[in-house]
């Protein structure tokens, strides 16, 4: 089961945050498979680790959303991924046509500080934005800016919270707390709870939670597939815990061991279209 240790490698690399103090009012999970305090050396060892893996080269992946909300018929949404890593931390520019077929564009600088970028047809020029990161992307999606960029990977402030089993899994798990400005723009968002494969430190499954802990939106892989020698995630599930809509992210072609021109990955590139690589790999359904 060694491709359990790629199983994020095509939405995330990740660099080092330290451990913090833990939200006073957050709850952490029951049924802890370890006596006593989680030691939080150990827990940041961990995350050390987990930050350490990622993809080999850049990539390009064509992508598929599939909408699935209660009572109403599937609906699916195409789009683009390039992604690489800068100095600053992962890089990645995204591209989704909405229901009226308009082409929208994105660049996600992931790290320390991240930054993100919006560009639409019709716009004069590309925008930064960081108010709209938990808006869908598309109307009647669950993927919004914060599930494609996870910048709770590199929140300061954490806390490990020992192990559990999930997905027929043990994992450690750590909740993750937002920064005062986030925390102060985004009131209903306490943190977000992370559980990484005790065996090969690969991400299983996230949870948005409120300030008292509840399940607000969960983020499951649900398929792997191996691509020019590397493990990759083919699918994985959006799902709204409060309404039970899902959006469904599939990957369908895919291109690895790539190598982009930094320009690419600028501000200044999204009103520029980009095509495919030549080759690429399609990925079963």
């Amino acid at each position: 089961m060694i491709r359990w240790a790629f199983f994020m490698l095509a939405c995330l690399l990740v660099t080092p945050i330290f451990a913090g103090p833990r939200s006073k009012s957050i709850q952490v999970p029951k049924q802890f498979m370890q006596l006593g305090e989680p030691d939080q050396e150990k827990g940041r060892e961990v995350l050390e680790s987990f930050r350490g893996m990622g993809i080999q080269g850049d990539y390009y992946l064509q992508v598929e959303l599939k909408v699935r909300p209660r009572r109403v018929d599937e609906i699916v949404f195409s789009g683009r991924l390039w992604g690489s890593r800068s100095y600053l931390g992962p890089v990645s520019r995204v591209e989704l046509k909405d229901q009226d077929g308009q082409v929208r564009r994105y660049l996600l600088q992931n790290g320390s500080e991240p930054t993100v970028w919006s560009w639409r047809e019709g716009d004069k020029a590309p925008s930064m934005t960081s108010k709209h990161l938990f808006e869908p992307l598309v109307a009647q999606t669950e993927l919004t800016l914060f599930d494609l960029q996870m910048p709770y990977l590199y929140w300061p402030s954490f806390r490990f919270e020992g192990t559990s089993k999930i997905l027929g899994r043990i994992a450690h798990v750590f909740l993750l707390n937002p920064p005062e400005k986030m925390a102060a723009e985004y009131s209903s968002l306490g943190g977000v709870r992370v559980y990484l494969d005790t065996q090969y430190h690969a991400m299983v499954k996230s949870f948005q939670v409120d300030q008292q802990g509840q399940n607000l939106k969960s983020m499951t892989v649900r398929d792997i597939e191996k691509v020019s020698g590397q493990w990759m995630v083919k699918k994985i599930d959006l799902r709204n815990e409060v309404t039970r809509d899902k959006t469904r992210f599939q990957v369908v072609r895919a291109a690895l061991n790539l190598d982009f021109s930094p320009q690419l990955f600028t501000s200044q590139s999204l009103s520029i279209d980009v095509p495919a690589p030549e080759q690429t790999v399609s990925l079963g359904r």
